[in-house]
């Protein structure tokens, strides 16, 4: 669970990092990146709370 955690704080942090990016420089592929990562980091929520909820129910 503590992994889980840590990759969604990461993800977190690179799609905040990108949308600074793309505010600074105004460079539509840190947006682009920022929406990728967002995809994932959405990805590995569900993950996350499919695991929180296999593990309420055994």
């Amino acid at each position: 669970m503590p992994y889980f955690r840590v990759l969604l704080f990461l993800f977190a942090a690179a799609i905040i990092a990108c949308a600074a990016l793309f505010i600074f420089s105004g460079d539509r592929r840190y947006l682009r990146w920022a929406g990728r990562l967002f995809g994932l980091g959405l990805a590995a929520a569900v993950l996350f709370f499919a695991v929180l909820l296999v593990q309420r129910f055994t």
